[in-house]
């Protein structure tokens, strides 16, 4: 099979293909921030009248999550660390999700946020932790395109037609695992993945973009000697908060770089390696796709993850496939009770065989990375053991409706993918469009 080629900026990120060879129809997701509506499909924990923990749903518009956890546990007078999430969302959005705080239920009264309100309140013996959702449900909104109504309805017939046959879309990281107005994250990640934490920790501060304004900018210059962050540091605009941590800590403590990172959220701090992971694994993805393989079928040395019983994908138990089972397996992933995948590259990650190991060998060589790698010393966050993720992303109750400049779609994914990526089957436009 031969797979559409990218040529936007997202192939920097290792999105190099597409699955539908068809023009997009362009236009701009995020318009308005009521153009990209998420609701968490949340794995809530049972009610316990004496639990220690709130669960509550939190309905958030154009907040970007670590900054609104930081702001509500200020608020709250409790600890970043007692505020529970199971998911990062995106921050031009309106997002329904699932949180928890290690507070009162009074204690929500006396939080008045702009665009932030709470929904059904109780108490549970658990938090919330990372992971703890099933899924999302979407429903966006495609803006300022100029394909006709005509030509957007025939691009939305073969792409959710495509869709259908394969069983989902290239399971991509998206562009907001990388940052979709300065792409750094990754960048971050491969620094502190290579003992380069001085560089991880200037990258993050004062790396440029062209997709931020101009305040942003000028402070990011002022971020590049670290001599001059006494004169400074009270001059950067407060929606850069965690850069300002990271530099108070270094005027007090200087050269210490590492300690520079473990001030900030831990979420945060598992993010950059992460993002460097998901970096390596768009590259595999794309080389297989390079070479014409499928994605929805595996060939001898693939791995395939079973689904439970709840459709949820059991990572750490991948079956090897091989000549002798080969057969077996391409019923169960034809079936849709396991998906084809490529690891998440960590320590203790392995290579496949045959044909799929000189893919993943490819991308490790050239960049130039080992298991070894992912171990940091000094920050522990940082450490990755690695893990599994399908090359298809599987989709549910896919509708749409075309629109004057543009069209609507609804749908719902499991957790840890990519609206973006089934989007940019549709738009093909340039990455900071989305």
């Amino acid at each position: 099979m031969t797979y559409r080629v990218c040529n936007t900026a997202e192939s920097d990120i290792g999105m190099r293909y597409y699955l539908t060879d068809v023009d997009g129809i362009g236009g701009r997701l995020k318009a308005e921030p009521e153009d990209f509506v998420v609701r968490e499909i949340s794995d809530r924990p049972e009610p316990c009248d004496d639990g220690k923990y709130v669960i509550v749903d939190v309905t958030s518009r154009n907040w970007e999550t670590n900054r609104l956890m930081r702001l509500l546990s200020r608020s709250l007078r409790i600890s970043r660390e007692c505020v529970g999430i199971a998911g990062t969302k995106d921050k031009r959005a309106i997002t329904t999700q699932l949180m928890s705080f290690k507070c009162s239920i009074g204690d929500l009264d006396n939080v008045d946020f702009k665009d932030v309100s709470f929904k059904d309140p109780y108490r549970a013996r658990r938090g919330i932790s990372i992971g703890d959702l099933f899924g999302n449900e979407f429903e966006i909104r495609v803006t300022e395109s100029e394909s006709s109504k005509e030509e957007t309805q025939g691009v939305l017939d073969v792409v959710t037609s495509e869709i259908g046959r394969i069983g989902g879309f290239p399971n991509y990281f998206g562009v907001q695992r990388f940052g979709t107005i300065r792409p750094v994250t990754h960048k971050v990640g491969e620094a502190i993945v290579r003992g380069d934490i001085e560089g991880a920790v200037m990258t993050y501060l004062s790396a440029l973009s062209d997709f931020e304004d101009d305040a942003t900018k000028e402070a990011r210059v002022s971020m590049l000697n670290p001599s001059n962050w006494p004169d400074v540091i009270s001059s950067i605009p407060d929606s850069l908060a965690f850069e300002k941590m990271m530099m108070d800590h270094l005027i007090a403590n200087p050269d210490d770089w590492a300690g520079a990172i473990t001030k900030l959220p831990g979420n945060l701090q598992m993010m950059f390696t992460h993002a460097y992971q998901s970096y390596l694994f768009n590259m595999m993805l794309s080389e297989r796709m390079s070479r014409g393989l499928p994605l929805n079928m595996p060939v001898a040395g693939d791995e395939v993850i079973p689904l439970d019983s709840n459709g949820i994908p059991l990572h750490e138990s991948p079956v090897e496939v091989t000549e002798r089972n080969i057969d077996l397996v391409s019923r169960q992933v034809k079936m849709r009770k396991a998906y084809v995948a490529f690891p998440l590259y960590g320590s203790e990650s392995r290579v496949a065989k045959g044909e799929i190991g000189e893919i993943q060998s490819k991308v490790l060589e050239s960049e130039g990375i080992a298991n070894k790698d992912f171990i940091v010393p000094g920050i522990p966050k940082c450490n990755s053991k690695g893990n599994m993720r399908e090359l298809i992303c599987p989709v549910s109750n896919l509708g749409h409706e075309v629109e004057e400049g543009g069209c609507r779609l609804s749908f719902s994914l499991p957790k840890g993918n990519y609206a973006t990526c089934l989007l940019r089957e549709v738009m093909k436009s340039e990455m900071n469009r989305y």
